[in-house]
C-alpha cells in the first residue's frame, strides 16, 4: 500500500504530496553524493486524515486555495503519482505549527533522521515591539524572567529566509522578537543555535566585529553575518543539542508560542557517518 504523505520541505518552502513515504521522498529528491552536492533540508510530515489536510491553513491573502490544492495533490498521490506539488512556494508561512506531525533532518545523499518532539517551550505574552527595546524589555514583553547575565548566541535561521546571526537574546526572546519586530517581522520562524562559529560561511573577522557591535551598543539585539544559502554550509553536528539533546535542537515559533524539536537520545550511527 502506498505511504501517502503531505510533506513540507524547509528551507525551500514547498509542500509535496507523495506516495513514496519520507525516506523515499528524500531519496527521490536527493541530488546525489553528500561529498559533491548540496541538498540539506528539513522534512515536516504534516497531519493528514482521509487523504486531506487535517489542519486549517493560515490566511494566505486569497491568491490561492491552499486547501483545495493540497487535496488535489493528495488525491494524485493516492492514484499512483510518486510526487505531486501541493504548494510551490511560501508554504512555510501559511502552514500552522500545530500541523507538524513529525520532523526529519535530511542529508544531501537522502539519509533521514527523525527528531523528537520536545513540546511547547513558552506561550508569549501579547505585547507591542519596537526597534529600540532593551534586552530586558524584550524579556518582559515575551513573558519570561530577565537574564542576570547576557551571553552571545549564534543562530542559524532556516525559514522564512536563511540567515546566520549573532544575538544577545535567548532563543525564546529571539523568537518573540523575530515574530514581532516592526518592518522585519516573521510570521513564523524556524531556527537553531550553533555550538561554534567555526564554519566556512564568513571570515572570522565578521564574527568578531558582530560580537563587538552587539556587546558595545546597549540596545543592539541582533547582527546578521550572512544571508543566503546557510543550511548547506553548516553541518548538522554543529547544531546545539546534537550530542546533548538537553542543550538545544530545532526551534519553531509563531507570534503566540515557541516549541522545540530535539535530537534523538542517540544519533543513529549510519546517519551520523553519512556525508552531507
Amino acid at each position: 500500500m502506498n505511504d501517502i504523505r503531505l510533506v513540507l520541505s524547509i528551507p525551500q518552502g514547498i509542500t509535496t504530496a507523495t506516495s513514496l513515504g519520507i525516506e523515499g521522498l528524500a531519496k527521490h529528491h536527493s541530488p546525489g553524493s553528500g561529498k559533491h552536492f548540496k541538498g540539506r533540508k528539513i522534512f515536516v510530515d504534516l497531519a493528514v486524515e482521509n487523504q486531506q489536510p487535517d489542519f486549517t491553513y493560515l490566511d494566505d491573502g486569497g491568491w490561492r486555495d491552499a486547501l483545495s490544492d493540497s487535496k488535489s495533490a493528495l488525491a494524485a498521490a493516492a492514484d499512483g503519482n510518486r510526487t505531486k506539488t501541493a504548494l510551490s512556494n511560501n508554504a512555510f508561512s501559511c502552514t500552522p505549527i500545530e500541523a507538524y506531525k513529525r520532523v526529519f533532518l535530511v542529508k544531501t545523499g537522502g539519509k533521514v533522521m527523525e527528531m523528537d518532539n520536545g513540546g511547547q517551550l513558552h506561550v508569549f505574552k501579547s505585547q507591542n515591539c519596537h526597534e529600540d527595546m532593551s534586552q530586558s524589555e524584550v524579556a518582559t514583553a515575551a513573558g519570561i524572567p530577565d537574564q542576570a547575565e547576557r551571553k552571545t548566541h549564534l543562530y542559524l535561521v532556516m525559514c522564512p529566509i536563511q540567515l546566520l546571526l549573532v544575538s544577545n537574546l535567548t532563543p525564546v526572546e529571539y523568537a518573540w522578537y523575530a515574530t514581532h519586530r516592526p518592518g522585519k517581522v516573521f510570521r513564523q520562524v524556524i531556527f537553531t543555535e550553533l555550538q561554534t562559529e567555526h564554519c566556512r560561511l564568513a571570515a572570522q573577522s565578521r564574527f568578531t566585529n558582530a560580537r563587538n557591535e552587539i556587546n558595545t551598543q546597549p540596545n543592539k539585539k541582533t547582527k546578521t553575518i550572512v544571508s543566503g544559502d546557510c543550511i548547506n554550509e553548516v553541518p548538522f553536528h554543529m547544531w546545539s543539542g546534537y550530542k546533548n539533546r538537553n542543550e538545544g535542537g530545532l526551534f519553531l515559533a509563531d507570534q503566540e508560542q515557541i516549541g522545540l524539536w530535539r535530537f534523538p537520545a542517540e544519533v543513529p550511527g549510519a546517519w551520523d557517518r553519512a556525508r552531507g
